[in-house]
C-alpha cells in the first residue's frame, strides 16, 4: 500500500486525467489505482523525482553514457497510448521499449488473458525492467527480451497489437506492420523524422492498412541496431538475466526484403467503426458508479484486512483528496467568472467545472455512506 500522500496524488492526478479527456476506460483507471509507479523506479534515484505528477519519469540513467537516459513517459502519454491500442482481454501486446515494465504493468490489467512481450535493445535496461517486473509477480504475464526493437518479433506473429515506445522513422513502419494480426490488428506509434513526431493509429483489414494521425509529441529514438551493437562491446561477457536471442531472432526478418507498407490516412474508418472498448456502448466508460467500485476493489486488494480504523483511514483519504480537487476546481470557476465576458469558450469551461464537480460530489456521498460500515 502506497503512503497516504502518495496515494493522495495518485487520486487527484487520475481525475484530473479523466477531467482533461485523456482518461476515458475505467479499467485503465483501475490499473493505475493498482500498479504502484515507485516500484518501477530504482530505489537509487526515487527521492529525486516526482511520482504523480503529469510529467515523465527517470528511472534510468548512467552517468558514463548520458544518452542511455530514459524516463517512463508523462501518464497522459500512457493513456493515450494504451486507450487508442484498443486493448481487449485476450490480445497479445508486442512492446519496444521497455519504460522499466510500467507500461507492460498496465496493459497486463488491460489484456489479463493476453501474452505481452517487452522488446528492448539495452540489456541493462531490460535488467532493471525484468527485476521490477519479478517484484510485481509478472514474470509469468510480461516477457522481456534483449534485440534491435526496429525488427519487432515476427516468430510469435500474429500480433493484435503493437506499442512503439519511441520516435520511430515512416519507413521502419513497414516491418512491424507486416506483423499484426490482419483481422483488426492495431499499432500505436509516435512516427517522425526529428524532434517533433507524431502520434499514429494504424489499423490492418487482411492486406489493407487505415492511419489517423493523433497529437504531435517529442520522444526519444528507439534504440537502432548500432547502439545495440556498441552496448554489446561495453558490457563484455556481463551475466544477464534477460533472454538474449539477437543472432536467431534478427535472421528471421531480413528488413532489406520488407515490402513497403502504404497506409490510408484519407480514410475515416477508425472514426467510423468505433472498435474502442472505452466507447459509450460498452461497459469501459467511467461513471461516478464504477470509479466508486474501483476504489473499493482497490481497498480490499491493498489492504486485505478487516481492521475497522485502517478501512476507514483508506476512505478518509479519498474524502480528503475529492475535498482538494472540488476547492482546486471552485478556484479555478471563479477566475474565468472575474473576467466577466460573454464568451460561449468561458461558458462551456463553466459547465464542465459544473459538471466534474458533480461527479466528485457523486463519489464522496458513496464513500461516505461506505465509511458509515466501519463506524
Amino acid at each position: 500500500m502506497e503512503n497516504r500522500k502518495l496515494f493522495r496524488s495518485k487520486i487527484q492526478l487520475l481525475f484530473t486525467l479523466y477531467f482533461n479527456g485523456y482518461l476515458r476506460d475505467i479499467r485503465l483507471f483501475k490499473a493505475f489505482l493498482d500498479v504502484p509507479l515507485k516500484e518501477f523506479i530504482p530505489k537509487e534515484i526515487q527521492a529525486q523525482v516526482r511520482i504523480y505528477n503529469d510529467a515523465p519519469v527517470l528511472f534510468y540513467f548512467n552517468k558514463e553514457r548520458p544518452e542511455t537516459l530514459r524516463t517512463i513517459s508523462a501518464p497522459h502519454m500512457i493513456s493515450i497510448m494504451l486507450q487508442e491500442l484498443i486493448l481487449n482481454d485476450n490480445d497479445d501486446l508486442l512492446i519496444l521499449g521497455a519504460k522499466s515494465g510500467y507500461i507492460a504493468a498496465l496493459a497486463h490489467k488491460l489484456a489479463p488473458n493476453g501474452r505481452i512481450v517487452i522488446i528492448e535493445a539495452n540489456p541493462k535496461i531490460a535488467n532493471v525492467t525484468l527485476e521490477n517486473l519479478r517484484k510485481a509477480n509478472l514474470l509469468e504475464k510480461v516477457e522481456v527480451i534483449v534485440r534491435n526493437p526496429l525488427l519487432g518479433f515476427s516468430e510469435r506473429y500474429p500480433w493484435q497489437k503493437i506499442l512503439v515506445t519511441g520516435a520511430i522513422k515512416e519507413d521502419r513502419i513497414s516491418t512491424l506492420l507486416q506483423q499484426l494480426d490482419p483481422n483488426e490488428g492495431v499499432l500505436f506509434a509516435p512516427i517522425g523524422e526529428d524532434l517533433i513526431q507524431t502520434y499514429t493509429q494504424i489499423i490492418r483489414y487482411e492486406e489493407d492498412f487505415y492511419g489517423k494521425k493523433h497529437l504531435q509529441v517529442r520522444f526519444t529514438p528507439l534504440m537502432t541496431q548500432v547502439e545495440l551493437d556498441k552496448l554489446k562491446l561495453d558490457i563484455g561477457s556481463e551475466e544477464l538475466d534477460v533472454t538474449i536471442n539477437q543472432s536467431r531472432a534478427d535472421k528471421f526478418i531480413d528488413i532489406s526484403y520488407m515490402k513497403n507498407i502504404s497506409v490510408n490516412y484519407e480514410s475515416n474508418i477508425l472514426d467510423e467503426v468505433r472498435l474502442e472498448p472505452y466507447s459509450k456502448s460498452q461497459s469501459y466508460e467511467i461513471k461516478p458508479e464504477n470509479i466508486f467500485d474501483a476504489f473499493l476493489q482497490h481497498k480490499d486488494q491493498t489492504i486485505n484486512s478487516a481492521n475497522n480504523k485502517e478501512n476507514l483511514e483508506y476512505l478518509e483519504n479519498i474524502i480528503n483528496s475529492l475535498e482538494q480537487i472540488k476547492t482546486y476546481n471552485n478556484f479555478i470557476r471563479k477566475e474565468i467568472e472575474k473576467r466577466k465576458t460573454d464568451s460561449p469558450i468561458l461558458d462551456k469551461k463553466i459547465k464542465i467545472i459544473e459538471k466534474y464537480q458533480l461527479e466528485v460530489n457523486s463519489v464522496q456521498t458513496r464513500i461516505k455512506k461506505e465509511m458509515n460500515k466501519f463506524q
